[in-house]
């Protein structure tokens, strides 16, 4: 338990939602929000990304920023390691997606790449699905070897999405999507995303789509992709989930997160890492949440909120799914 004074409660933060070309109309009613925004493919539940930073919505913090929280909190908000290594960046971005078209094919830069290039951490990600409709599909690797030449002629004759790995995807699936590996959101999936935080992305592919704004085609990043991404063959993209105990499984561990989906059917206790921040998104049901400070917040299905690394317990009470990720700054 942290040895100050502070008391912060486990935070929610108002959605940034994303209106995007390929966005649908189910991310509204999914958080149980009304809007006027339409085509909105992404809600950013959780971001510390500069221009994009969540704003504390409940609590004695509300209106504040994430950065603003971690200057104020510091290592009881996220952990002394994370902030050693992070300083007053918030290391993970956690967003809910609507793909009502298929999402461009793409690649991330890793940590190197992307300091040397923008200044940036790299995107390493995972996908767990929450639904989908019939038919729908994950692209997610390379289905054969490829060499960086023939990569440049296969976008230049628009080939590549021949030797592209494509899955049938169904709620429940986890993609782990390291940085390097191409991949792209098929219509019709609806899914939480886990990734570091950072928002450079190199387009590759965009099924010949046009600007509504411009009426010209999107800008693709042919050559910067070039250096960034993996070429192996691996024998399975699709995750699989290893049971921890009785309701909790870990879908993805790796030296940029932790992600956990939780089963709550009455009350379960949760013990988090006290050397990181919990970020839960509740994906299914509804539940009310009390930390071992006695601060309570109600959570239903489509939202988020975060556990601070102060707490040392957390308690739900209700019936629903959660995904949980930490960074303990590996």
């Amino acid at each position: 338990m942290s040895t100050t004074n502070n008391n912060i409660p486990p935070l929610k933060f108002r959605p940034i939602l994303k209106s995007v070309i390929w966005g649908g109309e189910k991310i509204a009613p999914f958080k149980g929000i009304e809007t006027d925004q339409t085509q909105i493919g992404e809600s950013w539940e959780i971001s510390g990304v500069k221009g994009n930073e969540s704003i504390v919505a409940n609590g004695p913090d509300a209106g504040l920023t994430l950065t603003q929280m971690i200057e104020k909190y510091g290592a009881d908000l996220v952990g002394q390691r994370n902030l050693d290594v992070y300083g007053t960046t918030f290391p993970l971005l956690i967003k809910i997606i609507d793909a009502a078209s298929d999402l461009s094919l793409q690649v991330h830069p890793d940590d190197h790449l992307a300091k040397e290039r923008h200044d940036s951490l790299g995107k390493t990600e995972m996908w767990y699905i929450i639904d989908t409709e019939p038919g729908a599909k994950i692209g997610a690797g390379l289905a054969q070897k490829i060499t960086p030449e023939e990569y440049e002629a296969k976008v230049n004759d628009n080939t590549l999405m021949d030797v592209v790995a494509v899955h049938d995807s169904h709620p429940g699936d986890v993609f782990f999507l390291p940085a390097g590996r191409i991949h792209s959101i098929g219509a019709g999936n609806m899914l939480v995303e886990v990734q570091e935080t950072s928002d450079i992305t190199y387009r590759i592919y965009d099924f010949g789509r046009v600007d509504a704004k411009t009426g010209q085609p999107r800008q693709l990043h042919t050559e910067e992709a070039k250096d960034a991404i993996d070429y192996k063959v691996y024998p399975d993209y699709v995750g699989h989930a290893k049971p921890v105990s009785e309701g909790i499984e870990e879908l993805v561990r790796c030296s940029h997160f932790d992600v956990y989906r939780i089963e709550v059917d009455g009350e379960k206790k949760v013990y988090p890492n006290l050397k990181s921040f919990s970020a839960f998104t509740c994906i299914e049901g509804s539940m009310t949440v009390t930390d071992d400070r006695g601060n309570t917040i109600d959570l239903h299905a489509g939202e988020s909120f975060l556990l601070p690394a102060m707490a040392t317990e957390a308690t739900f009470k209700g019936k629903g799914v959660l995904i949980d990720a930490y960074n303990w700054g590996f």
